[in-house]
């Protein structure tokens, strides 16, 4: 069978290579792959307008070539033009191979930034919106036995906020943590022969206790009385066969595997698989081949297991971008290369971050046993434009039935710090995706805003830069918060975001924090962070930021070049020293009991009956404000929580503007101060400066993008009395957004 797909695949790339010079010319979804295809990448004519009425469907002249599946941002286009432009036209002629059997022809682009339209021979053949979603076309009726002319059309402007756009800059020049534009085709494009009637996609299901293996087609029937087959082979062996009558959406096959071998991280087995259609003589009409994986995640307790094994995720964020391809890999070997990279730093899986990947990244994962989680690139788009927001959810549809068979997607994240206007979008995204694939778990929002009734995981991002208080911030977790500050009791919780720490002497590049003097405080500083996640028992995994630097982001383990920074012996024992979560996972049973929290001071998201307001002021009041007996009757007084404008809509009481710093003073009664346990609940934006009756009790630097718990038991202690007492805050901001509340939590 293995003879058989490389003969398919050394057909196909000679067959396109007779026209045109294929680039990239390995078959692009290897997941569903059949026997007869033509690669379409290579040079194409070319052209770009910023006028939104200009067409090139006619004989007019293309100024430029261009090489596919490449954007013209890409240096190996052969275009390399990194400025704006809203339009770009593509054309190119093919020819269907005369000794095709296929009865019908489809063409695919893998993916195409962002209002697509496709035209074969003047006509119209489908449109598409969105970057990363495949697009398809069924062209039968619109092809010729000879010559034909497929012509595309892709608009695309990043600088309207209407549209994701992930990590593509919408100013001119790349910035911050957004880098080079996408603009026009950026994988694959190939013709497909199938049959009059064909599989049009189809899902696996399996189960390690029975070892059943569940098989649901969707069919495209053209024609009647026609039976649905599956076979599994292990080593080219039959292992397992079934079949079904074809009946639209309403086929299953089940197929047993005796002693089943599970994939795995340390051992990714796969078993290959083929479906077929038959007529009622017996003759097959349709044959698409595949492979699947012996693989259940399950969420117990507060854990996410694999395989009912308490795996831990030591994940590093990949975005997916190349110094010459943009969000194209060069090669398919870059491919393998960055999943090779990851593994010898030490870690097992990638946070695939704000990009849909190419399908042959996600089959040399399951190849070679590596961990993801799918995410959607949905930077950028903040409009609130419900039509818009319907491409959004047709698109994460379309990749969620794409990518759903592949084992090494252990789960879904279909966004990135989402502004808050974005909850109800990402609240119906999120319920859709369970929907779709309730095989695995799904995580709203990776950071930012959370606002799902009945979260199922948990998260942060945190950049602080010091490991004991990193773990001082985290010693109660939001696995253990009380409904109202989020947590929703156990919840499986990581830290999707962390570390990024720079390591660059370019002044225009930055990173998290100070960048390091040398590299043993690199060293240094990445062991005390990555040893405060490494020992709760409570986090099922952490994502260090990043795998490789990007353009003026300079923070990854590894060049933008994939050369190596650093001594990878080094670093490779830092991210797999062990966790504590493999020894003594927070499985059901086994998780940590519940404390009785009481609330001693009410912060905003608390009942409003028991908010109290705070004294505040922007400008600075001199020494001694800290302290009880300051007078803080000439300052402002508001409710938490405090907010920039139109930041945390939902939650702001009062708009903090003005100023970069913000102190503030509070009064509250304690009747008890007999506690085994005080938590600092606090959401803040910079560095903050915490004193309760003058004693300072918390201090951090950096930021939140949520409310946290800091443990404080032992300052509170020394600070509290019974009766009145005074809590003082100072914090800063420097840049982004204005965020300060905070409320105290004790418990026994």
């Amino acid at each position: 069978m293995k003879t058989k797909l490389m003969l398919f695949v050394l057909c196909g790339i000679i067959l396109s290579a007779a026209a045109h010079a294929v680039v990239k010319g390995e078959y692009p979804e290897p997941m569903p792959r059949r026997s007869e295809w033509l690669c379409l990448n290579g040079s194409w004519d070319f052209a770009e307008t910023d006028d939104d009425n200009a067409t090139y469907l006619g004989d007019e002249t293309h100024p430029d070539k261009i090489i596919v599946p490449f954007c013209r941002e890409a240096s190996v286009s052969g275009l390399g033009r990194k400025g704006f432009v809203r339009n770009v036209w593509y054309r190119r002629n093919f020819t269907v191979p005369a000794n095709w059997k296929s009865e019908r022809v489809r063409l695919h682009i893998g993916a195409c930034d962002y209002r697509t339209t496709v035209w074969v021979n003047g006509t119209e053949a489908t449109t598409h919106t969105g970057s990363s979603a495949p697009i398809i076309a069924d062209i039968t009726e619109l092809i010729n036995k000879g010559e034909n002319t497929v012509i595309v059309h892709a608009y695309d402007d990043v600088r309207t906020g209407e549209q994701p756009a992930g990590k593509q800059c919408p100013v001119l020049e790349s910035a911050g943590c957004s880098y080079t534009r996408v603009t026009g085709i950026w994988q694959t494009v190939w013709l497909e022969g199938v049959g009059s009637s064909y599989i049009e996609r189809f899902t696996v299901n399996t189960d390690i206790d029975t070892g059943n293996v569940y098989i649901k087609p969707v069919i495209r029937a053209n024609d009647r009385d026609l039976t649905f087959k599956a076979a599994a082979f292990a080593d080219g062996k039959l292992i397992a066969s079934g079949e079904d009558k074809a009946d639209w959406r309403n086929s299953i096959v089940t197929l047993n595997i005796k002693n089943p071998r599970l994939w795995s991280v340390e051992d990714p087995y796969l078993y290959e698989l083929k479906l077929v259609l038959k007529d009622k003589e017996g003759n097959n009409v349709d044959t698409v081949y595949s492979y699947f994986g012996m693989r259940e995640v399950t969420i117990d307790g507060a854990a996410i297991l694999i395989n009912k094994k308490p795996v831990f995720q030591r994940t590093v964020l990949d975005q997916g971008y190349y110094p010459d391809g943009i969000w194209t890999s060069p090669t398919d070997e870059a491919l393998v290369k960055d999943i090779k990279l990851s593994k010898d730093a030490g870690f097992n899986g990638a946070r695939l971050h704000q990009k849909v990947f190419e399908p042959r990244f996600l089959y040399h994962a399951d190849k070679m046993g590596y961990l993801v989680w799918g995410e959607y690139p949905n930077w950028v788009y903040n409009r609130d434009n419900k039509e818009s927001d319907l491409a959004y959810i047709d698109e994460w549809r379309m990749i969620l039935e794409r990518d759903i068979n592949h084992p090494s997607i252990i789960g879904w994240c279909p966004f990135n710090e989402t502004p808050d206007t974005k909850i109800p979008l990402q609240n119906r995204v999120v319920n859709l995706t369970r929907d779709i694939d309730p095989s695995r778990p799904v995580l709203e929002s990776s950071g930012w805003a959370h606002g799902h009734p009945d979260p199922e995981v948990l998260d942060d991002h945190d950049y602080t830069q010091i490991g004991e208080l990193l773990a001082r911030r985290f010693a109660f977790g939001k696995y253990d918060m009380p409904v109202r500050y989020g947590g929703g009791g156990n919840k499986p919780f990581f830290i999707s975001e962390y570390g990024g720490i720079g390591w660059t002497s370019d002044p225009n590049a930055w990173g998290y924090g100070n960048i390091p003097q040398t590299k043993e405080e690199f060293y240094t500083r990445l062991k005390g962070i990555t040893d405060a996640l490494l020992g709760d028992r409570f986090s099922f995994g952490y994502c260090y930021t990043q795998l490789y630097d990007i353009e003026q982001e300079q923070n990854g383990i590894y060049y933008y070049d994939r050369t190596p920074k650093f001594d990878m012996k080094r670093i490779r024992s830092i991210f797999t020293a062990p966790a504590a979560y493999e020894k003594n996972p927070p499985v059901a049973g086994n998780a940590k009991i519940s404390r009785a929290w009481k609330t001693l001071m009410a912060s905003a998201k608390d009942e409003p009956s028991m908010q109290r307001p705070w004294s505040y002021t922007i400008k600075n009041p001199g020494e001694g404000w800290e302290q009880a007996s300051f007078d803080d009757s000439a300052w402002k007084t508001g409710y938490g929580l405090f907010a920039g404008p139109n930041q945390i809509d939902h939650l702001r009481k009062t708009v903090w503007e003005g100023g970069e710093d913000i102190w503030m003073r509070r009064h509250f009664s304690c009747d008890d101060t007999d506690f085994d346990y005080a938590a600092l609940v606090i959401y803040y934006d910079e560095s903050p400066s915490v004193y309760v009756n003058g004693k300072l009790i918390f201090n951090a630097e950096q930021f939140t993008t949520n409310y946290v718990m800091a443990d404080v038991t032992d300052a509170l202690k020394k600070a509290l009395k019974k009766g009145d007492n005074v809590i003082a805050a100072h914090m800063s901001n420097t840049i982004g957004a204005w965020i300060a509340d905070m409320g105290i939590l004790i418990a026994k």
